[in-house]
């Protein structure tokens, strides 16, 4: 198949169709033109499940013999997409929900453990979190420290990212022990936050790429992360209104949060409330 090269404008409407499966005006066929053509030589090779992007099996067969694997940050994309994206320095503004999880009081459980039992705690955390989060349909974005970033496009996970994303921070509870009677087994505090984010590939001139989330609603995000005590999920209201929260009997608190000049009206979730999301 020969070879199509694209321009930053280009890139960057490929990206915003990536990211929200819709096209913008004046939006160019090349990419789906490649990607149909594609789509149509992968069938030929055996194997499930594929690549939601390009049709490459990502296990059997045709995966073995192409090498192929799934994409670090999403299950349903292959890593020859993912490095492909990578490689390319742009991106895209859309309406995304994020998922910033934390390990609280990292330090202190650091101080009181080996670093080798340490590791293997942040380890266990790392892979509970993403298993909720794949299941949901979440990007992950990022593993760094004691943290865990999740994407919710809505292309992946649908027109109702935000209910999607507060269904996942309430899984994410149960999955580390906050629903178990004996505690938790790591205590987890989350923040959501719904909003227009760039979202694409940044890189260093020594060609070291990563996907960012660039802007104030991801930094938003992540101050809410900070302020979710354990067991708590911190919901803009933002992302409340766009999931159809209903708020009665749910907590609100108005935080003061550095680097944000407004006080910012949050609400708050634990497990073992009750919860109704408009479907």
């Amino acid at each position: 198949m020969p070879k199509i090269e694209f321009n930053k404008r280009e890139m960057a409407e490929n990206w915003y169709w990536y990211l929200t499966g819709n096209n913008k005006e004046g939006f160019s066929n090349k990419y789906e033109t490649m990607m149909r053509r594609f789509r149509r030589i992968s069938r030929l090779m055996p194997g499930a499940p594929r690549c939601f992007e390009c049709n490459r099996p990502m296990a059997g067969p045709g995966a073995w013999l192409m090498k192929i694997r799934p994409s670090s940050f999403s299950p349903r994309l292959c890593d020859v997409c993912e490095r492909a994206i990578r490689k390319v320095e742009a991106g895209a503004e859309a309406e995304i929900s994020m998922l910033f999880a934390d390990v609280r009081g990292s330090t202190t459980l650091a101080e009181s453990t080996t670093s080798l039992e340490f590791k293997s705690l942040i380890q266990k955390f790392y892979l509970a979190v993403t298993d909720v989060l794949v299941r949901n349909n979440a990007m992950v974005n990022r593993l760094m420290g004691d943290q865990v970033i999740g994407l919710f496009v809505p292309r992946f996970a649908g027109s109702k990212h935000a209910s999607v994303a507060i269904d996942a921070a309430l899984d994410i509870l149960r999955a580390t022990g906050h629903g178990d009677q004996q505690g938790p087994w790591v205590p987890v505090g989350i923040g959501v936050h719904t909003g227009i984010t760039y979202v694409g590939a940044v890189g260093t001139k020594d060609g070291v790429n990563e996907i960012a989330v660039l802007g104030s609603a991801p930094n938003l995000a992540a101050r809410l992360s900070s302020q979710a005590a354990d067991g708590e999920v911190i919901i803009s209201e933002v992302t409340a209104a766009a999931a159809g929260l209903n708020k009665e009997g749910i907590e609100n608190r108005r935080l003061e949060l550095k680097g944000i000049s407004k006080p910012v009206d949050v609400r708050v979730l634990r497990l073992g409330a009750t919860v109704s999301l408009a479907s």
